[in-house]
């Protein structure tokens, strides 16, 4: 493959640039661990955060570029393995326009390119050479529904949807200084770094776009690959939720097949050029279900081609189990006809996200949680294979319907309950995800995405109003229980592809049933063949000794249990009303992981 940049998909070429590195069996098996690359390591070299560091930032730095980098991560592999995780999953890594400030990446204004903020093609390559040497996957967050705010509508205006109506395309944004040579290729007015070139003007009109103009590769430069209906006022009313523009972010239409080959040839590419191992999809409920059926299906069969069998492919689908079931297996009928098509491997868990902060907080009932699992019976014949259809998660970037946008442990003086949370990903079914910074304690909240953006290694917009001092501490007690977590599941099949039971408790050991208010003992079962682990998470910040039961069968009376967490510590599997149970001590907000000694 040629090393010059594109700027074309004719000049893309898809021969990997060396041998690939195989895909995991089976994707229950990994642990995720997903950041904003320009909020986790910049490279440089700051002191450690401590407790007693003025809170000095100012607010604003939060919105704009801080400087973490590709390489900044490729130094910081063996902090993510050491926590346990055997993926990184990054934020967009493209091109975004130079004169925005969308350090989150998801304003696109080359497919074929690196921002160079983060980094270079050959920084891509080496964080995934050096990850994979660490036994790290590397996944790529992809967003097909919109490109940046790399046009505008007539006047630069701002029109909202109406009715489905289609707007006229106004001019393609242009970066620099209204030189003699931009008016004479037609720049006509200049708004800040915007030239501002008459209606119809511009690509087509025999006008040469620079690297940093309009959208690339070229063929993106066609006015009627575009929706152009105009910024979503309703986000829950439908077709205007799919064909509105994301704020200034400009919708493309994935309903053309020009479009939707275009952007398969784009992130093909990306497969050949770095050896990356998935995709996370951004905003799937924003595309055409068939579209994101066809969009995986050619990335798979493109991955599988040159080796790369089971390459992972999980979206961002927020909705109910119902709405997400649409998406994932083989639910997704193509237009016009009865087959079914595979789409998406699993989705993001929301409807998990919703019950388990206020379940594990003890502000719910535990019910809810049990609900939720109880409808996989109904969803999945083999309900212990649903994990691999879902990426769970307890905090994250973007807390789509939550005012205000807070992680787990914003306002909450418990950081022993972030454990017990990130523990039950571990040990439930799905495929666990930590977001950064959660390890540490993070605990940023605010009426804006960027306080849950926090740098891990300080600049200007530190954790905890702090700046200058980083927070990459594995001696940290959150980062040593989770990673001691984390070692138990990799251990045990049973925690990664076992069914799910939840178990009812007792305080007398007499009278048992499923806990009726959020201060218990929460208990479930993994089984696997013949191997059962039970977790028991006191969810009470006084410390409890409940009865829980287990299976009679796999876990005889008479028998002993050894917590997996402190192996000097045993329970006796006693008989009680024709059941097998254990009576199960834990401190406030601990957690334990018994199975037969």
């Amino acid at each position: 493959m040629s090393e010059k940049r594109p700027h074309s998909l004719k000049e893309v070429e898809f021969e990997p640039l060396g041998p690939v590195f195989p895909s995991p069996s089976d994707w229950r098996d990994q642990f995720l661990y997903h950041l904003l690359v320009d909020r986790f390591n910049d490279g440089g070299r700051s002191e450690p955060y401590r407790p007693d560091l003025p809170r000095n930032r100012d607010d604003a730095a939060g919105e704009v570029w801080q400087g973490g980098t590709l390489k900044g991560i490729t130094e910081k592999l063996d902090y993510i393995s050491d926590l346990g995780c055997t993926a990184v999953w990054l934020s967009p890594i493209f091109k975004n326009r130079i004169e925005l400030d969308t350090y989150h990446g998801y304003g696109i204004q080359n497919y074929l390119e690196i921002d160079p903020r983060f980094g270079s093609e050959e920084d891509l390559r080496g964080l995934v050479q050096e990850a994979h040497k660490t036994g790290i996957r590397v996944i790529l967050d992809v967003v097909l529904n919109h490109t940046g705010d790399n046009w505008a509508y007539p006047g630069d205006d701002v029109y909202y949807y109406w009715k489905g109506v289609r707007f006229p395309f106004g001019f393609w944004r242009e970066v620099g200084e209204v030189e003699p040579s931009l008016k004479r290729a037609g720049c006509k007015l200049q708004i800040g770094n915007f030239c501002l070139r008459e209606e119809g003007e511009g690509q087509g009109a025999g006008v040469e776009l620079a690297s940093e103009d309009a959208v690339w590769p070229r063929e993106f430069q066609n006015q009627d690959w575009y929706r152009r209906k105009g910024r979503i006022r309703n986000w829950d009313d439908f077709p205007e939720t799919r064909d509105g523009d994301f704020c200034s972010l400009k919708e493309l239409d994935t309903s053309n097949p020009e479009v939707l080959s275009a952007l398969i040839d784009s992130f093909k590419r990306w497969i050949a050029v770095a050896d990356v191992d998935g995709y996370r999809l951004d905003a799937a409920k924003h595309i055409e279900e068939s579209s994101t059926a066809i969009f995986c299906n050619a990335i798979r069969e493109y991955a599988q081609s040159i080796g790369k069998k089971n390459f992972f492919l999980f979206g961002e689908v927020v909705g109910g189990d119902l709405f997400i079931d649409q998406y994932i297996g083989r639910n997704v009928r193509l237009p016009g006809t009865n087959e079914r098509f595979p789409s998406l491997d699993a989705a993001l868990d929301f409807p998990l996200w919703s019950v388990l902060e206020p379940v594990i907080k003890g502000f719910e009932n535990p019910a809810v949680l049990r609900q939720r699992y109880d409808r996989f019976r109904d969803l999945y014949a083999d309900h212990g294979r649903a994990g691999t259809y879902f990426v769970t998660f307890v905090d994250n970037h973007d807390q789509i319907g939550r005012s205000p946008t807070a992680r787990f442990l914003h306002n909450d003086s418990y950081q022993k309950q972030a454990v017990l949370a990130v523990g039950y990903l571990l040990t439930s079914l799905g495929i666990p995800c930590i977001y950064y910074g959660t390890e540490q304690g993070f605990d940023g909240g605010g009426d804006g995405d960027k306080y849950i953006r926090e740098c891990m290694f300080g600049g200007d917009w530190g954790a905890f109003g702090t700046t200058g001092h980083h927070f990459f501490n594995q001696d940290h007690h959150l980062y040593q229980e989770i990673s001691r977590i984390a070692g138990i599941r990799a251990e045990e099949p049973a925690l990664r592809y076992g069914r799910q039971y939840f178990r009812e408790i007792s305080g007398n050991g007499t009278d048992f049933g499923h806990p009726i208010d959020g201060h218990c003992t929460l208990a479930y079962s993994r089984i696997l063949d013949d191997a059962e682990i039970l977790m028991a998470l006191n969810l009470d910040a006084a410390p409890r000794s409940d009865f829980v039961t287990v299976d009679r069968n796999l876990t005889p009376a008479g028998r002993e249990m050894t917590n997996l967490l402190d192996k000097k510590r045993r329970v006796e599997v006693a008989s009680a009303d024709g059941r097998s149970a254990v009576e199960v001590p834990l401190e406030g907000h601990e957690m334990a992981m018994l199975k037969l000694a």
